[in-house]
């Protein structure tokens, strides 16, 4: 893949994490809990394509997408664990709302991965942007 390309592909993944974040803060401000989860964690997962796509990596499944993100960036050091907790975190708590029965988020559990969801999104981007792979103003 071209530079220009992965760069494209870098904007095209970030944009879509924000743009998912914005829905998540909707649906939280609407008290949504269960979907404001939902879009948190799919926030995390577009920023984690993102900075896959820089070692030329992916996954078809979810599980498969954040283990590489482990390997790959946390456990390299290169970003912090928080991060991975954040992600790990995201990821049981949409699954357990969209697929647990009787399993209510409360608002607190949903605001929280929402707020985890804009710190990660932050910090990919710092990441990105140090490395020259987006533009300092997004």
């Amino acid at each position: 893949m071209s530079e220009e390309r992965l760069r494209e592909l870098i904007r095209l993944r970030m944009a879509q994490a924000a743009e998912t974040l914005h829905e998540a803060q909707i649906l939280l401000a609407e008290h949504a809990g269960r979907g404001a989860a939902n879009r948190a964690y799919y926030t995390m997962f577009y920023a984690v394509l993102a900075v896959l796509a820089t070692k030329g990596l992916g996954s078809s499944k979810h599980s498969g997408t954040i283990s590489l993100f482990d390997r790959e960036f946390v456990k390299s050091g290169d970003l912090p664990k928080e991060l991975s907790r954040a992600l790990h975190m995201a990821f049981e708590r949409g699954q357990q709302a969209d697929y647990g029965e009787l399993i209510r988020l409360d608002e607190p559990v949903a605001t929280r991965t929402v707020e985890e969801a804009e710190m990660f999104v932050q910090k990919v981007r710092d990441y990105l942007t140090a490395r020259g792979l987006l533009p300092s103003d997004p």
